[in-house]
Order: structure tokens, then C-alpha cells, then sequence
């Protein structure tokens, strides 16, 4: 079997390329899905279907044109990595949490010790807490090891 990871959330530092290289390098039976992480590319996802004065359209049908990715690529995943940074509210992975949750796909938060308290319900749920992308990696191969 190969399983699909889905990984969302913090996009601006390595943290996917670390787990992505680790599993590699582990030759681990996963593939990964992400949402866009490009952030500009994101942002004017919705662009095409017409131009907006007020910001909170053009957000709004970003949002959507991005959401038939992210919704598609969490529906399809076996398990999904959550990570929240300590620069930027990542309220989108909150959200993908709270949508795995929903669907009872496994997942697995990453993040540091210091937002343990603000993730509380989020870990909750969570299937682990990682506090490094190598911790995830680990959880991976742990998984992943009978189907080898």
C-alpha cells in the first residue's frame, strides 16, 4: 500500500521538504499532497473569474477556487500533517484540522511547545503531536511499517 500524506498549514519555512526528503531517505511507502503553497499564487487563485474592488471578494473566491484542491486532497488522503508556525495564525490549518476531524481522517499536528495551550481542542483530536518535521517522519515510518 501506498499511503498519501496531505500535508497543510505553515508555508514559510522547509518543514514539508524536511518530512518529504525523511521519508524519501526512510523509503517510506507515501506520496505527498499539498495545497498551493505559493502564496501570491494563492491569493489571486480566483483572479480569472472576474476583478474585485473590495478585498474581501477577491479573498472570498480564492478561497473557494483553492477549496475544491484542498477539500479534494484531504477527502483522498490516508493521513494528514497539520502545522502551525509561530509567525503568521494559520487559520486555514485549524480549518483542515477541524475538516479531518469531521471526515475521521487521522492526523497529525506540528507545532511548538509554546502554542500547546491555543491547539488544545485541535491536538484533541489529533491522532499525535509532533514538535519536529524528523518526529513526523518517525510517526510515518511507524505507521507505514506493516505494509512494507
Amino acid at each position: 500500500m501506498i499511503w498519501t500524506v496531505y500535508l497543510s498549514g505553515e508555508i514559510h519555512t522547509d518543514w514539508r521538504d524536511r518530512i518529504i526528503e525523511g521519508a524519501r531517505e526512510a523509503d517510506l511507502p507515501v506520496e505527498f499532497t499539498s495545497a498551493l503553497t505559493d502564496h501570491e499564487a494563492s491569493d489571486a487563485a480566483g483572479d480569472h473569474l472576474g476583478d474585485e474592488t473590495d478585498p474581501f471578494w477577491r479573498d472570498h473566491k480564492s478561497a473557494k477556487v483553492n477549496a475544491i484542491r484542498i477539500r479534494n486532497l484531504i477527502e483522498q488522503c490516508d493521513i494528514a500533517v497539520i502545522r502551525f508556525g509561530d509567525k503568521y495564525k494559520q487559520w486555514n490549518a485549524a480549518f483542515d484540522a477541524g475538516y479531518c476531524a469531521a471526515l475521521g481522517k487521522p492526523y497529525v499536528t506540528l507545532h511548538d511547545p509554546d502554542i500547546v495551550h491555543a491547539l488544545k481542542e485541535v491536538d484533541a483530536s489529533a491522532l499525535a503531536w509532533a514538535r519536529t518535521p524528523e518526529q513526523v517522519v518517525v510517526t510515518l515510518r511507524k505507521v507505514t511499517a506493516d505494509f512494507r
